[in-house]
């Protein structure tokens, strides 16, 4: 470490004994030690994904992320060392059975973070032990997209407290056994943010932190390859900003401007908020709208290698000052670039530790929908392994719409038209296929693409708002998917307790043109008190739901570090899912039908799973007459 000849891309040792004098004085000699041996193995990570980045820079740039990282780690409390410590002791921590995850808005879950706090005991009873909280860093005023306008990354917005109220609360949580999940939002920040204001002001430095245009040339040629994410309210990829006399890259609004990752100053400015985070006791960060970071002309601007590289350098940074926290991708993109986010190629399990799992998300809806499950066999089938050492996040419903992510390619093996049938779930979920009890609302229709998305919660989707009796069955059968598929699932606020849609969406200030408010109410008290009585729909599906929880933790087949494969289908109308652990096979079957159907027994004896036992059911599996398994209307079962 202290050679003066280093080789091209070595740990620089002038760096590292400048950062090891500081650390001994601040943290003594042994805390010092293992920084250094954590920088000695993560430092090629750091480096080649910083070099594939900014090439020359990177030197320069790693320098400055080193002495941030020191100063971090010297930082960082006791407490927060000690899960270091134990995370690092047993890294396929997140990937157990016993993981649950829930998805709230602070405000509208308990009020404020004091009343997340008082609401820890309800999460414990449920079987959480993942806490997503929706972004809650200070916002820009007035329309803030949800929160992902963010105008100060080292604040909590107004009303639910205060920093030092954030920091409390995730000591409550660790003390309970709850991980708290947390948004950062990579891709752009409010208008309203020191950098924006600091660019308006006229300052060079700041201004490079942007996407400026001086004239529609650049602009123009970019929107050729652009999609629009949000048609209705937000066309186009760019906006004038008349105090900086140029048009700015706003990708999703007006009042979201573009970072430009381009510029390492962004890089650092990032780092610090990611650790600064990760000290406060965050141990999940949500890499927000990670897609898009990377602009690339002629493309469409999201998936570019480069976003992979950047994120396999943070991830290097945060193991060697925090190896407790976790990165979770929000990448809600194609199948085929979906498991990029997890690690391919170089970047094997170097990148994101988690995931959404979009495309299973869209396929439970596809087949409550269809009755049929081959187009689902079809595109969950071919989706490569995730890395060993990460996990999806796997979900029923989350805070923002549903976009009908089939591919066309999927669709047409199986003899459908990937446009018609995206155009027959729109149908569905607004209440206008015929027979449909679905409730959900359109959101962002686009004439031009056909592309109409959906809101609405699982409940009005599954048909219980509208009294449909199957609601509850479907809604239970779409969990028990998620359950079944290994990773973490996430069950989003409401949902556990079969919350319709939100009649007044659209009352409160700010979210009158955004019909996502709908699937995102405020948890009601009088659910909440009927959660134990099974004679309410509430109760019935949070009864259900603690049962499928405290079924999952107890079979070790659905350890995150195993992969799920499709295995063939016997009957259009069940998903057969395969999971090979090396206790032996575990097979789910799910029934997505509303009649009774078969599957052959001898499909058992193939797998070699001898006097079969339903995992989920805690009993024994027998065959009918016929030599099949019979499953009930919307059945799940967990054959080991």
């Amino acid at each position: 470490m202290h050679s003066s000849q280093q080789p091209t891309g070595a740990l620089p040792a002038s760096a590292a004994a400048a950062v090891e004098s500081r650390l001994v004085e601040a943290v003594g000699s042994a805390g010092a030690e293992l920084f250094l041996l954590r920088l000695q193995r993560w430092w090629p990570d750091l480096h080649d994904g910083l070099a594939s980045v900014y090439g020359t820079r990177a030197e320069d740039t790693a320098v400055r992320l080193i002495e941030l990282a020191a100063d971090a780690y010297a930082a960082r409390e006791p407490e927060l060392k000690r899960l270091d410590l134990v995370r690092s002791l047993e890294p396929d921590w997140f990937q157990q059975p016993d993981m649950m995850g829930y998805a709230a808005y602070a405000d509208r879950f308990a009020g404020d973070l004091a009343g997340v706090s008082e609401r820890v005991e309800y999460l414990r009873e449920l079987g959480v032990t993942y806490l997503h909280l929706m972004p809650l860093l200070r916002p820009r005023e007035g329309d803030s997209d949800g929160g992902y306008a963010v105008a100060d990354y080292r604040d909590v917005q107004p009303g639910l407290g205060t920093m030092r109220d954030l920091r409390a609360l995730a000591h409550t949580l660790r003390e309970s056994g709850i991980s708290l999940v947390l948004d950062l939002v990579l891709n752009h920040v409010a208008r309203e943010h020191e950098w924006a204001r600091a660019a308006r002001a006229g300052d060079p430095r700041y201004r490079a932190y942007f996407h400026t245009y001086a004239d529609r040339e650049l602009p123009d040629a970019y929107e050729c390859t652009l999609p629009e994410v949000f048609p209705d309210f937000a066309p186009g990829n760019f906006s004038w900003d008349e105090e900086l006399q140029a048009w700015v890259w706003t990708t999703f609004n007006s009042f979201q401007w573009d970072v430009n990752w381009a510029n390492p100053d962004v890089f650092v400015e990032y780092a610090d908020i990611l650790l600064f985070l990760a000290n406060v006791g965050v141990e999940v960060v949500r890499l927000d709208a990670i897609a898009f970071l990377w602009k690339r002309l002629g493309t469409d601007c999201q998936n570019q290698p480069e976003v992979h590289a950047i994120t396999q350098a943070l991830h290097a940074l945060t193991r060697i000052v925090c190896p407790a926290l976790l990165f979770k991708a929000e990448a809600i993109v194609g199948p085929a670039d979906l498991v990029h986010y997890l690690g391919q190629g170089p970047h094997y399990g170097k990148v994101s530790d988690l995931a959404y799992h979009n495309s299973l998300m869209v396929q439970i809806w596809s087949m409550l929908a269809s009755g049929d499950a081959r187009l689902a066999a079809r595109a969950l089938g071919t989706l490569p392994p995730a890395p060993s050492t990460t996990a999806w996040i796997t979900y029923l419903r989350g805070h923002d719409d549903i976009g009908w992510a089939i591919d066309d390619g999927d669709a047409a093996a199986v003899g459908l038209s990937g446009h018609a049938h995206r155009a027959f779930l729109s149908d569905y979920y607004a209440g206008r296929f015929p027979g449909s009890a679905a409730r959900g609302l359109v959101f962002q229709s686009n004439p031009a693409t056909g592309d109409r998305r959906i809101s609405g919660t699982s409940a009005s989707l599954a048909g219980i708002e509208a009294g449909d009796e199957r609601g509850v069955a479907r809604v239970l059968l779409g969990h028990a998917l998620t359950f079944g598929w290994g990773g973490i699932p996430v069950i989003w606020s409401g949902d556990e307790l079969a919350m319709p849609n939100d009649p007044d969406w659209a009352a409160e200030p700010g979210h009158g043109g955004d019909n996502r408010w709908t699937h995102r109410p405020r948890l009601s008290e009088a659910d909440l008190e009927r959660r134990t009585d099974p004679t309410t729909v509430a109760g019935q599906l949070f009864g259900g739901l603690r049962a499928l929880i405290q079924a999952r933790a107890r079979v070790p087949h659905l350890d995150a570090s195993v992969s799920s494969e499709i295995a063939p289908l016997a009957d259009p109308g069940i998903l057969p899912v395969l999971r090979r652990h090396p206790l032996g096979a575990l097979l789910g079957l799910y029934n997505v039908t509303d009649s009774w159907r078969p599957f052959p027994w001898w499909r058992l004896d193939e797998l070699a799973i001898t006097d079969p036992w339903d995992a989920l059911s805690n009993t024994g599996v027998k065959a009918g007459e016929d030599g099949n398994v019979w499953l009930a209307p919307y059945q799940a079962m967990w054959i080991v």
